[in-house]
């Protein structure tokens, strides 16, 4: 998949309308879902995702990456870092 100008612009708006494959738009529906509130993720999450052809591995792996981007932003908005704030030292 080319990353151009135009695909990145429809990622950004929305995934869902994008020009990108229906196993794509499956995995993000889950990363988004995932990332929203990961405790609404179920079995029925799953099954979709394998009947977009993710196997059990897929799914661990896209769960994963997709945990610990949020866990990394997380860390970085709680440090600021990409923002211009001071943190005060004890």
């Amino acid at each position: 998949m080319s990353l151009n100008d135009e695909m990145v612009a429809a990622l950004r708006k929305d995934f869902r309308t994008a020009p990108i494959s229906g196993q794509d738009k499956v995995m993000l529906e889950y990363v988004a879902k995932l990332t929203r509130d990961a405790t609404q993720c179920s079995p029925e999450d799953h099954g979709k995702l394998r009947a977009a052809g993710f196997d059990d591995r897929g799914i661990l792996q896209i769960t994963l990456i997709a945990a610990w981007f949020n866990y990394i932003n997380k860390v970085a908005d709680a440090l600021g870092v990409g923002r211009d704030i001071q943190v005060e030292r004890t």
